[in-house]
């Protein structure tokens, strides 16, 4: 083989190579971020009686205000899930598709003895609400397990070194000390891996129990109980779970003289500061400390309030969403605050939306850019229904571009859609950017499946356009004469009528109508007593003064009249709300009653990520209201 052959393959290899990293990259998104979290789930047990060893749940919307849900009572029977009929230790976990979460329980009826139980259990949920569940009784699943003692407190990590979620826990054989071991679990987390290794055992040799690992500026956190040599909560640190190089901090991190066990660590939602808990078993209570470095703990016990009396727990972030389902579910406390944020509406990174009522659902559709990719680099796009407007169905993915978008496979950004009647029947007609063209697809339903016309709708400029991009497509009928129109542009505003087809333009009749300097992106057009109003957006996106302007019309082709007092959605720095922008306006069927739905910065972290706030965006919506003359009043922002 020729070197240049040769080295043809490997650049083709490393290509692929590197398009796989990117998708993975791309994949280990798409759980929600710490912006979408809300409130909190704390999982623990109650005691050494039979009927205390079982997992209950409490939820928190502030980290220091803890009530029971199901009034204290367990949320699964250890009777079913259990092979000794107990349960403790319960430590949970969201895994990296944001939408499955981990159990891993200690399998134990303390009455029979410390040194009695040999097993754990393993749970999978992807609601809070009900679990698949495999007891794992390590003396028989592995061999050579003889003088095997105890098994105690597994808890769960994502290993990103072996793309494997590691359960690891401490073992104790004969007389020797107990150590944390480990083990990957299989991908559906209904068994484990390999044989047991060593994780961590302290260079002196002594007992190390209740292992916690958090994660902080990519190094593993792990804290520790020791016994034999003082007691208490220790902490060591690697950059690598499994290399076996941990370096042992100095002194005890908890902050009390009394014998503690249990530890368990959380990051409070959008801060930087660390709670670490633990159980002060021998006198009944709990103790919580807090610390910005991981290093020095305070404790705040003075400012915590439970209803209850918990044993080794852990806490979980939850976004406003799970705590609504839990709440359902289980019942809502009765004194405490679950008024949570309207905004964003949509959980995670959207930006771009296009709103639809669908006359044969019956339901409300936003459809977003599906955001939170370096350099807008998404490539799908999504849709979320609602009945009422404030609770958001995802209903997934309906358009790929990697998959059935052949000729635009990235860059997947700002669509809209329509909705026709043909036949008696309803069709809906999806426009969309792709590598800066717009295409159409097609479906029979609102949430797809939606097949791609095949080529590009519009791949070229306007005649007399030099720059700017073909992008932001908009679609509007005139309730007038019933024909359509499609609007797009950057930098310039261009318009074309649809033929009856809905996936081809009549060429003939591009028309540019740009109604000013202010114009950059994002039009958006509606009708409402006799008027035809056009919105868009003024400056980049990456912008905090990207903003909301407007213009009428007495035709949908123009030409726009733009009123000296047009900019009706900008920032708020008082609120924390920055980049308002793109945005759609929506009419409840049958009412004088409009919303406009938008994006902004994701709040409140957006602001200082610089250039990287304008691809990390989130989805808002508000009241849209005019005066007696049809004026747009100015759009107050809210949270």
């Amino acid at each position: 083989m020729n070197k240049k052959k040769l080295m043809s393959i490997i650049g083709a290899v490393c290509s692929i190579i590197g398009s796989l990293s990117g998708v993975f990259a791309q994949e280990y998104k798409f759980g929600p971020s710490e912006k979408d979290f809300a409130a909190y789930l704390f999982t623990y047990f109650k005691g050494n009686a039979v009927a205390d060893e079982a997992v209950c749940f409490a939820i928190s919307t502030d980290s220091y205000t803890f009530r029971t849900l199901n009034n204290n009572q367990p949320i699964l029977d250890s009777k079913i899930i259990s092979s000794t009929g107990g349960v403790r230790d319960p430590h949970i976990l969201r895994a990296q598709d944001g939408k499955s979460f981990y159990m891993v329980l200690t399998d134990m009826i303390s009455s029979k003895g410390w040194d009695s139980n040999r097993g754990m259990v393993l749970l999978k949920s992807t609601d809070l609400i009900h679990w698949d569940h495999h007891a794992i009784n390590i003396q028989e699943r592995y061999q050579g397990q003889k003088d095997l003692k105890r098994v105690w407190a597994p808890q769960t990590i994502f290993d990103p070194g072996a793309n494997k979620y590691m359960v690891y826990w401490s073992m104790k054989y004969g007389d020797q000390p107990d150590v944390i071991y480990y083990a990957y679990a299989n991908p559906d987390f209904t068994d484990l891996e390999g044989e047991p290794r060593v994780l961590f055992l302290p260079k002196n040799g002594q007992s190390c129990i209740d292992g916690d690992i958090i994660v902080k500026n990519g190094l593993f956190h792990l804290f520790y109980k020791t016994e034999g040599d003082g007691k208490g909560i220790k902490q060591a640190i690697t950059d690598s779970l499994t290399s076996g190089k941990w370096v042992e901090q100095p002194g005890y991190k908890q902050a009390t003289s009394e014998d503690v066990e249990g530890s368990g660590i959380f990051r409070r939602n959008q801060s930087d500061t660390y709670v670490l808990m633990y159980d002060v078993y021998k006198k009944g209570k709990y103790q919580f400390c807090e610390s910005h470095d991981l290093d020095h703990f305070k404790v705040i016990d003075q400012q915590i309030d439970m209803d209850f009396h918990p044993r080794h727990g852990t806490v979980l972030p939850i976004s406003k969403n799970e705590l609504n389902r839990l709440v359902q579910h289980w019942g809502k406390p009765e004194d405490i605050a679950l008024n949570k944020a309207k905004n964003p509406v949509l959980e995670g990174f959207y930006a771009d939306p296009d709103v639809l009522y669908s006359n044969k659902t019956k339901k409300y559709y936003i459809y977003p850019t599906s955001d939170g990719f370096d350099g807008w680099g998404g490539y799908y796009f999504k849709t979320f229904s609602s009945t009422n407007l404030k609770e958001w169905k995802d209903e997934g993915v309906i358009l790929d571009l990697k998959k059935d978008v052949p000729w635009g496979t990235h860059h997947a950004w700002a669509p809209t859609i329509i909705e026709k009647k043909v036949k008696g029947g309803y069709k809906y007609y999806f426009y969309f950017t792709a590598a800066q063209k717009i295409g159409v697809a097609v479906a029979d339903s609102p949430t797809g499946p939606f097949k791609d016309s095949g080529k590009p709708l519009i791949d070229f400029k306007p005649n007399g356009v030099k720059g700017g991009q073909e992008i932001d497509p908009a679609v509007f009928t005139d309730p007038k004469t019933g024909k359509s129109y499609l609007y797009w542009g950057n930098g310039h505003l261009a318009v074309a009528e649809l033929n009856k087809d809905m996936i081809t333009i009549k060429e003939n009749s591009i028309k540019l109508i740009t109604p000013d300097r202010t114009f950059r992106e994002g039009t958006y057009v509606f009708f409402r007593k006799g008027t035809y109003y056009f919105l868009w957006s003024e400056n980049d996106t990456r912008s905090e003064n990207y903003r909301v302007r407007y213009g009428t019309s007495t035709s949908p082709l123009g030409p726009i009249q733009v009123p000296d007092d047009n900019l009706i959605l900008q920032k708020d720095a008082g609120l924390g709300i920055f980049g308002t922008g793109h945005n759609s306006i929506l009419q409840v069927p049958g009412k004088d009653e409009w919303h406009i739905i938008y994006h902004r910065f994701n709040y409140p972290n957006g602001i200082t990520m610089g250039d990287a706030a304008g691809y990390h965006r989130e989805v808002c919506m508000d009241e849209l209201h005019f005066d007696a003359d049809g004026k747009i009043l100015p759009v107050i922002p809210s949270h």
